[in-house]
């Protein structure tokens, strides 16, 4: 069976501790930005612009954007099913999540949804959800023979700079042996004892090294390596962004996974450990620019206590009007909107009500002289 070789080091452990240290904060905050489902799409953006600009995909940023919000576009149909497609990746990822927090069963999953552990038992992962993965990554871009199935000749990678051959992937015989074995450890005792950052980057790497498919094994890892941290407890409410980080810095996280290509040509027997310390080192990044965010809205701890332990979720709007608020004192119906001066006084008036009854601000006066803060805690 697969046994991932790595070592734990300080920097790795440094950057647990930064995951930790912000996951505590993000989980405890009052106040925390309702922007999930936006932060999410910003990130489909990103990552489908940049993974498929690299095959030769000609749509923009802005086209991107577009079709993830489901409008439509003119361009080559293969870009525009590109991007449709990742979105799908994203919808099947939520439901999967969605069915195991249900305590339904998952794909190929064998268990009594009746007994007395049942609501405990660990995510079961398969080669059934790589494959949907793929299947949906690929849909109408390759031959239908080849979506969800694995490769049956050899591939190698070249450098898109010199020609050279700068990957040579497993011989096709061998993939389905070592996916086999690689879900067999995910769904371990022993890997369950691993930190799930840990065992997202180690997951993310493998299928990468594997490139157990004609195309799409780039998208695919990275999806399926978002699992570990989603139903293991560190979605952190789905307010970070992996691949925004790669995106920005893709000399550097090429660097890194063919740097670790290169340790053996035995996938199996690569130490990880630079590589997750590499990705450690994103995740712990990745969170602490949203944990830097949180707190600026949620100063004071007392505010939770005034919110009865709930956690209040702003717009974008609604965190403009709050960090005024904090930082002035307070703000009257002037302030605000010079504050957001393309948005309707009725959008205004309802977001000020949203906060007044949530309990995260308080009106003062009455009518046209009202002077709104936060509340008194």
């Amino acid at each position: 069976m697969f046994s991932p070789i790595f070592s734990i080091n300080n920097k790795i452990l440094k950057n647990i501790g930064i995951i930790e240290g912000a996951k505590a904060i993000i989980d405890e905050a009052p106040l925390i930005p309702a922007y999930e489902k936006q932060f999410q799409q910003e990130a489909i953006v990103r990552t489908v612009h940049f993974g498929t600009r690299i095959e030769g995909n000609d749509l923009t940023f802005q086209e991107v954007a577009k079709l993830v919000e489901g409008r439509s576009i003119t361009a080559a149909e293969r870009d525009i099913q590109e991007v449709i497609n990742y979105r799908n990746v994203v919808a099947y990822l939520e439901e999967l999540w969605a069915l195991y927090d249900a305590n339904m069963p998952l794909p190929e999953e064998k268990y009594n949804p009746n007994q007395s552990d049942s609501n405990n038992r660990p995510f079961f992962y398969s080669e059934t959800i790589i494959k949907k993965i793929h299947s949906l990554t690929t849909s109408k871009v390759i031959p239908d023979s080849e979506i969800g199935k694995y490769r049956h000749q050899q591939v190698v990678l070249k450098n898109t700079r010199t020609g050279e051959i700068a990957h040579r992937p497993p011989p096709a015989i061998e993939v389905p042996y070592l996916i086999s074995d690689f879900v067999a450890w995910l769904n371990s005792p022993d890997s369950r004892d691993i930190h799930p950052a840990i065992r997202s980057a180690i997951s993310q790497y493998i299928l990468v090294a594997i490139h157990p498919f004609i195309e799409g094994n780039g998208r695919v890892s990275r999806a399926f390596a978002l699992l570990p941290l989603y139903v293991e407890g560190y979605d952190i409410k789905r307010l970070f962004s992996l691949e925004e980080y790669f995106d920005r810095n893709a000399e550097s996280y090429y660097d890194s996974i063919q740097a670790t290509h290169q340790l053996s040509s035995d996938v199996f027997k690569r130490d990880l450990t630079n590589w997750v310390e590499y990705f450690t080192e994103v995740l712990s990044i990745e969170l602490s620019r949203v944990k830097e965010k949180v707190q600026s809205l949620s100063r004071d701890i007392k505010l939770k206590q005034k919110l009865g332990g709930k956690q209040v979720h702003l717009s974008e709007r609604q965190i403009k009007l709050v960090e005024y608020m904090q930082q002035f004192g307070g703000l009257k119906m002037p302030d605000a909107q010079a504050l957001l001066p393309m948005v309707s006084d009725d959008t205004i008036w309802r977001d000020l009500k949203k906060l007044i009854d949530d309990g995260v601000i308080e009106k003062r006066g009455s009518t046209k002289g009202a002077y709104y803060c936060l509340v008194n805690v």
